[in-house]
């Protein structure tokens, strides 16, 4: 039997996280280690390692930890830090791409960003924009395999105060994916849980390459079959 992947997860406390934490649970093939700045809540059966640290130590933390694969999930809102922008570039690009840098002259041959559906370097949108401005430049790395997961709206149970948009779109995800059929699918909501689960299986997938996941191809790799555009 083959030594279990060892996964360093940043962003164990955002919603994607707590999916893959919650994925993992049967899974002893993965090994998780969680960095970030407070430890992160653990659900019934998990095991994991925690680092609990300040950012600007982050990067040689990852360089410490020498995982398989790195997990990239952090990710913040433009109404969660005031409406500013720069704050929110900070996280989702800035810090994103650091620690994928780390992980990178670490010798992380794997990593796995978490981004969103219509994410564009060119989108009019400044959220959409730097999350195609990030993928772009994770790619620019070098890893040997990337995988891109693009959710739409993430349906889950979030830690912390609840934010009022997505919680309106909740309620309004049943009937807009009711019409959301053939190539706009990509744009339906998601569990959160059926995000972790596609993590889960990416992690341990062999085949190089930059792969980039939708709705489709979220749920395959959910139920254990890693796909995704090339």
């Amino acid at each position: 039997m083959s030594d279990p992947v060892r996964v360093l997860l940043i962003g164990a406390t955002g919603l994607v996280g707590q999916g893959v934490l919650a994925a993992a649970v049967d899974r002893p093939a993965l090994r998780l280690v969680a960095l970030g700045r407070r430890a992160a809540p653990l659900p019934p059966g998990a095991r994991m390692e925690q680092l609990v640290i300040e950012p600007a130590q982050w990067p040689d933390a990852i360089a410490a930890a020498r995982p398989g694969v790195i997990l990239l999930a952090l990710g913040t809102t433009i109404a969660a830090v005031g409406g500013d922008r720069a704050a929110f570039r900070a996280v989702d690009h800035d810090l994103t791409l650091r620690c994928a840098a780390a992980a990178r002259q670490a010798g992380v041959a794997h990593a796995i960003l978490v981004s969103s559906v219509g994410a564009d370097p060119d989108a009019r949108a400044f959220y959409l924009a730097t999350k195609g401005e990030v993928e772009r430049d994770v790619a620019a790395l070098g890893f040997a395999r990337l995988d891109v997961l693009r959710p739409g709206l993430l349906l889950g149970r979030r830690q912390g105060p609840p934010r009022p948009a997505e919680r309106l779109g909740m309620a309004l995800a049943p009937w807009l994916d009711w019409v959301l059929a053939g190539s706009v699918s990509r744009y339906r909501s998601i569990p959160a849980a059926t995000v972790g689960r596609a993590i889960a299986s990416l992690a341990q997938a062999q085949e190089t390459g930059h792969f980039v996941h939708h709705f489709r191809e979220i749920h395959s790799a959910a139920l254990g079959r890693p796909g995704g555009t090339g």
